[in-house]
């Protein structure tokens, strides 16, 4: 198993497990986990997050289908699972993620709000640790089955899972996150902070032959509408510059213990290279109370920008 350590800390095996929680209010370990079928024609993720020191998890799924409503489970109140445990529920759901093989495979499931999850994330290209944050990100390919509506759908594509720790104030730092497929097999991600000014953070590509590799100079634009919502994002990415529209909205927002609120669109997106390759996965953007002063372009109309 590739792991492209290239940073101040060294991941291993053991850190899909649990971590030690640090003593800050809003010290946060959570998994993620996204899909896109290859067509767009349906995606999804779930992420759980646990505050244990806030006494209380944070879960949420979906599933997003162009031209139909969202399908959304987002519980920022559930009981914190027994010690050692990422098992979660309420009267309304249950869920579970579970690293059958770490590094390699994890396996997650839901069962209730609507929607039934049975789904396994295999590792593709290898693993990436950040460089500075004990946070890494794994390319997969994702199979099994979501049931919604009504209805059973076989998923055989592809996504991205993330486990990261430590403190994390949603609340003060925007951020724009986006990770996906293009059609000849090549898999990215990249990321960018905030704070008045934008920080570019670790990215890595994944080639169709399966090598994946540390990139620097990631950097993203983004166009909103007057509704706040993005609208187009130039991402420039090293080698393969893109940009992402957004198709499927499944947005969450979260409110902080002194009641700021921070609203979270996340959206499936169609990327398409300045080459002309295309494909489908996800971006996020952060929006802090504040955020429109956080080193953003806000340039709307979408019709105006990059």
């Amino acid at each position: 198993m590739q792991i492209v350590n290239h940073g101040t800390w060294q991941l291993a095996a053991a850190d899909e497990s649990l971590h030690e929680p640090g003593a800050e209010l809003l010290w946060n370990e959570s998994y993620y986990f996204d899909f896109a079928q290859p067509d767009g024609s349906a995606a999804g993720y779930v992420r759980l997050g646990l505050y244990p020191n806030w006494g209380r998890a944070w879960y949420w799924a979906c599933l997003v289908r162009p031209g139909r409503p969202a399908v959304l489970v987002a519980d920022n109140e559930v009981a914190l699972p027994a010690a050692g445990r990422t098992s979660v529920g309420t009267g309304s759901f249950s869920a579970s993620q579970q690293i059958s093989d770490p590094l390699r495979t994890a396996r997650v499931r839901l069962d209730g709000g609507g929607l039934g999850l049975d789904l396994r994330w295999d590792t593709v290209g290898g693993v990436y640790p950040y460089k500075d944050l004990p946070r890494y990100e794994v390319p997969c390919r994702v199979t099994g089955t979501v049931t919604a509506d009504g209805e059973r759908l076989a998923v055989s594509g592809w996504g991205e899972r993330d486990h990261s720790w430590g403190e994390r104030d949603w609340w003060q730092i925007s951020w724009l996150w986006s990770s996906g497929r293009l059609g000849d097999g090549t898999a990215f991600h990249g990321m960018q902070a905030n704070i008045g000014f934008a920080i570019g953070w670790p990215s890595f590509a994944v080639s169709p032959a399966g090598e994946l590799s540390h990139l620097d100079g990631f950097c993203a634009e983004t166009v909103f509408g007057e509704d706040g919502l993005p609208a187009r994002s130039r991402l420039a990415l090293p080698g393969a510059p893109m940009s992402a529209v957004p198709v499927s909205f499944a947005a969450v927002s979260m409110t902080s213990p002194d009641g700021r609120v921070s609203n979270f669109p996340r959206a499936l997106c169609r990327f398409t290279a300045d080459d002309g390759r295309a494909g489908y996965g996800w971006t996020e953007w952060n929006q802090p109370p504040g955020w429109q002063q956080h080193g953003w372009s806000f340039l709307g109309p979408p019709g105006d920008g990059p």
